[in-house]
């Protein structure tokens, strides 16, 4: 980046110098001539400083034809001072290089060629006919048109350089916003994520816990015993106070606390107990002792398998038999729901949530997906309902592998 200023800077000092060697070898000659042949020499040379002092001035406003007419002008002129006095023989050296500059390199060229010929036959009409009289006009041309055409080409690149720069600032700009809106989405997707969880969670939990304080509620308003019915009145009690309990994990996104105190066995071992006690069915759970603890995120969702899993069965299923299974099966942990209830097709398994619930599948095997789990689905109408839940085994940190 430091090349295009620097390329500038040298084009303009280039053109500055150009000016300042014309203006002192015009000088110059004036000077000489005047003492050789007089005032004609004095006028001519400032009707030359006119001319270019005029395109000095409307250097800007000419465009480029205008500034090709100057140029050619000045050369001409030039001309017609080497003709009243050889002393003006170098003034062609920085006129040289504006038409070198300002024309096209052919045109450059054939006039260079004619200026060139023009001050050799001035030098030699004067009696300088030796050879550096031929070559120093020559090589003071060569000269010139290189530095001429090297500084233009120096100028083309550096403008080159600007667009260049420009367009990568640009692009960066560009990638700036795209970075920006990527973040815009990144926290988008991270929100709706979180509400993802939080519905998930909601669905586990609070809506599971409500559902079956209602269902306690329906069965202590048709019960006649009054013990019977004070004992589900303990069991709303204490399904309500769960559920104020859950809501505030939910809340602060927090393991329940006997999951995160003594791992899956106890949480497991609570919610089987109460779908046998809300069903009054039989209902086991097998746990294997050898396994470990597990990763809280992994234990969560195998916690919240299950929950959902048995909310389905005290739901809908009417078994009178659930079995619970939990082992490790080689880099998986594995959970098992199998009850002889009505069972269902799982093909009519809603696609989208409704106001009646239902969630639980469809959320369930997005919120194993998050972790690399899965889920698998053996039903028909009539013949009970088995649920795999199948996890990554991810030991807890410390622990065995």
């Amino acid at each position: 980046m430091s090349v295009m200023p620097s390329s500038s800077v040298a084009a303009g000092l280039l053109r500055i110098g150009q000016s300042v060697l014309f203006g002192a070898l015009l000088v110059i000659g004036v000077a000489r001539g005047v003492g050789d042949r007089g005032w004609p020499v004095a006028l001519a040379g400032g009707a030359v400083a006119a001319l270019f002092v005029a395109g000095l001035l409307t250097h800007r406003r000419l465009g480029p034809k205008g500034r090709a007419v100057w140029v050619v002008a000045l050369l001409g002129a030039t001309v017609a001072l080497m003709r009243v006095s050889p002393d003006f023989v170098w003034l062609a050296f920085p006129v040289w290089m504006w038409v070198a500059q300002v024309v096209s390199l052919p045109l450059a060229l054939t006039l260079t060629a004619a200026s060139v010929a023009m001050a050799i036959a001035v030098l030699n009409q004067h009696g300088q006919s030796s050879s550096a009289a031929v070559l120093g006009p020559i090589i003071g041309a060569l000269v010139a048109v290189g530095l001429a055409r090297g500084a233009l080409r120096l100028e083309q690149e550096g403008k080159e350089h600007q667009r260049l720069l420009a367009r990568v600032l640009e692009a960066q700009a560009e990638a700036d916003a795209l970075s920006d809106e990527l973040v815009r989405a990144q926290q988008e997707a991270a929100v709706n994520a979180e509400r993802t969880r939080l519905a998930h969670d909601i669905h586990d939990t609070l809506a599971q816990g409500f559902s079956s304080i209602l269902l306690l509620t329906r069965a202590a308003a048709r019960e006649t015993d009054p013990g019977r019915a004070q004992e589900l009145l303990a069991q709303i009690r204490a399904a309500a106070a769960e559920n104020l309990t859950e809501s505030r994990r939910v809340v602060y996104a927090l393991a329940p606390d006997d999951l995160t105190t003594g791992g899956l066995a106890a949480p497991l071992t609570r919610v089987t107990t109460e779908l046998a006690t809300q069903l009054n069915a039989d209902v086991t759970i097998d746990l294997d002792p050898n396994l470990p603890r597990l990763h809280t995120a992994t234990e969560v969702a195998i916690l919240r398998a299950a929950q959902g899993a048995l909310a389905n069965v005290r739901r809908h299923a009417g078994a009178t038999h659930v079995r619970v299974t939990l082992a490790r099966a080689d880099d998986q942990v594995r959970l098992d729901v199998v009850d002889d209830g009505v069972g269902f097709d799982p093909s009519a398994i809603a696609a989208e949530p409704t106001l009646a619930g239902g969630y639980g599948l469809r959320a369930l095997k997005e919120r194993l997906a998050v972790i690399g789990g899965g889920l698998a689905i053996e039903s028909e109408p009539g013949q009970g309902t088995a649920i795999s839940v199948t996890v990554p085994f991810v030991p807890a940190a410390g622990g065995t592998p």
